[in-house]
């Protein structure tokens, strides 16, 4: 019922560095809404990141599309069916989250969702805060988010069996973590037992990789790097984690993968949480070496996976190696 990931909002009264932060290391456009709420585009929607001074540091919200407004009545029937409390929001509202209508709700962690349809597309085309290439929205929605929980089975049973999302596949070390999509981006929802509720991360994937290494080098320079550059084993995502002024991270990624939803079959990963880099500064230092020993296990077992590129974003080369050649003849 839910197809993607439309907006998400944050609270924070630090506007400047949050407009720095965007624009220069992220590439997002800036839009000034008044002197309490800054907000982001990334493609041509009016605005897909909010952050508003008046809700108070800490303050979140995520807004998940549906197709229209035949399905948003239908899913808040569904809600209120199942005991959830909904609220049809006035049209004030969904005016200023530049949509035609939206309903709000929470899971069972406290997290306030908001459920819209007909996001409002800008007259004028995406204007970059940097020289970049353009982030990969469209039906996959504005990314990932990564929320810490407390416990992950009774918010995982939300998502799952209230709102339809879908497992992807999941890891129990260094850390357990589940990650779950709406459509064919590999996921759109995690979720790490943290044991407390929190923001972890959003992640935005760019088109190309010099984008990534671009803003990795304002984030080293600024002294925000929270997880270094790295390849994740689950969507191949290269990327790297900076740490946003209301202290959660973005991820700044390229190459993600894309999945058949119908088709896909949810697995434990043992391999991982990534083929190589991604040193997680944030993780206690116990857990850190116990993912830094997975990253040099996969290397010495020679695990490895093909980039994920789209048409004309790469240039094939001719094969040098009569060694590669073989191994490919082998693997085809």
């Amino acid at each position: 019922m839910l197809t993607a990931l439309g907006y998400a909002g944050f609270g924070s009264d630090r506007l400047d560095d949050w407009r720095q932060f965007g624009t220069n290391l992220v590439g997002f456009q800036a839009v000034e809404r008044g002197n309490s709420l800054l907000a982001f585009r990334m493609d041509d929607r009016k605005q897909r990141v909010v952050i508003d001074r008046a809700m108070g540091d800490g303050a979140r919200f995520f807004g998940w599309e549906v197709a229209d407004g035949t399905a948003l009545d239908a899913l808040a029937a569904k809600l209120e069916s199942m005991g959830v409390a909904v609220t049809a929001e006035p049209k004030t509202l969904a005016d200023a989250r530049r949509v035609a209508a939206l309903i709000s709700f929470h899971d069972p962690d406290g997290n306030r969702l908001e459920a819209f349809h007909g996001a409002e597309i800008d007259e004028t085309p995406f204007s970059p805060g940097r020289s970049i290439s353009g982030f990969r929205t469209g039906p996959l929605g504005l990314g990932h988010v990564v929320l810490t929980v407390e416990n992950i089975e009774p918010v995982m049973k939300f998502y799952v069996d209230v709102l339809g999302f879908r497992l992807s596949d999941y890891i129990e070390k260094p850390f357990r973590a589940y990650f779950f999509h709406v459509n064919p981006r590999h996921h759109s929802l995690a979720l790490i037992e943290t044991g407390k509720s929190g923001m972890h991360h959003l992640m935005v994937e760019l088109f190309s990789l010099d984008d990534v290494g671009q803003s990795y080098d304002v984030a080293l320079s600024e002294e925000r790097v929270n997880v270094t550059l790295g390849r994740h084993t689950n969507d191949l995502m290269t990327s790297f984690y900076a740490r946003t002024p209301s202290s959660f991270m973005v991820e700044c990624g390229w190459g993600g993968l894309e999945i058949e939803p119908a088709a896909w079959q949810p697995v434990e990963l043992t391999d991982g949480p990534s083929l190589w880099g991604h040193e997680r500064i944030w993780l206690p230092p116990a857990e850190r070496e116990m993912a830094r020993e997975m990253r040099m296990r996969a290397a010495a077992s020679g695990l490895r996976a093909p980039v994920q590129v789209m048409e004309g974003n790469y240039k094939l080369m001719s094969g040098t190696c009569a060694w590669w050649d073989g191994v490919r003849k082998e693997t085809s």
